[in-house]
């Protein structure tokens, strides 16, 4: 099989450190750069994008909801027009930022209570899609697996890669379990990987409760905020080229 790791980094700001990009980079095959709302600055986005290049990683912005005291993981009510300013206005910006090195942004992944609510809600999902398309109808969405967002983005016409996440768990309809519910986050490398082997060996999503959906899915998210993050993801890739899995960036898979 052909899959692609792909992290969500440049979550610093200012004096406030978050993660280890550098070491995040020499492992994933994609990254998802904060774009300022929920996590990440200018700077940060900048040193992001140079380490990302260094590391020949394709990028993808990571747009958010305004919450950068709630990580972008607080509900947050929107109308349409708004949305997809929104998503716009941080797309645009890592673009911009982007091309001032030399490189091109190749997806979108949004964060959060914005991914979460648009996994759920058609018409948020289209608006989101309908913003993606806009800015560059060549853009990837890459959106959870079996989604109103994944459904969305390929009713808009755009290139869509599935996803699913090594360090959540799965609720029985295929969502992410809430992380206020215990076992939510898984809390070692060893289980992520087990948990990740699962999927790809079934052809789907294994959930908490043991139930399995079966679905395809192009790649597989660690988070970039977990205290385990590096080692999980070294795992993960460690594993899945045991297995006979071939790594490959999001661009090369869709």
């Amino acid at each position: 099989m052909d899959i692609n790791l792909n992290a969500d980094l440049g979550e610093s700001f200012g004096a406030w450190r978050m993660g280890d990009d550098a070491a995040l980079l020499g492992i994933v095959g994609s990254a998802n750069v904060a774009c300022g709302f929920h996590a990440g600055d200018p700077l940060v986005m900048a040193e992001t994008l140079r380490l990302a290049r260094e590391a020949g990683v394709s990028i993808g912005a990571h747009p958010a909801f305004a919450d950068l005291q709630g990580f972008g993981r607080r509900v947050v009510q929107l109308s349409k027009r708004e949305l997809q300013a929104v998503v716009t206005y941080q797309v645009g910006a890592l673009m911009g930022m982007a091309q001032a090195q030399g490189l091109r942004v190749t997806h979108v992944k949004p964060h959060g209570a914005m991914n979460n609510m648009a996994c759920e809600d058609a018409a948020m999902a289209a608006t989101i899609a309908a913003a993606v398309k806009a800015i560059d109808a060549q853009l990837i969405l890459l959106a959870p697996a079996l989604s109103q967002l994944a459904s969305a983005a390929r009713t808009a016409g755009l290139r869509v890669a599935d996803e699913v996440f090594a360090d959540r768990a799965y609720t029985d309809d295929g969502n992410l379990m809430p992380r206020s519910q215990p076992g939510a986050v898984l809390e070692s490398s060893q289980a992520c990987l087990e948990h990740v082997l699962r999927m790809v060996e079934r052809g789907g999503i294994v959930c908490a409760s043991g139930a399995f959906i079966p679905c395809s899915f192009h790649s597989i998210c660690v988070h970039g905020d977990s205290a385990h993050a590096v080692a999980t993801a070294a795992v993960v890739r460690d594993g899945l080229l045991a297995a006979g899995h071939r790594l490959r960036s999001l661009p090369e898979l869709v």
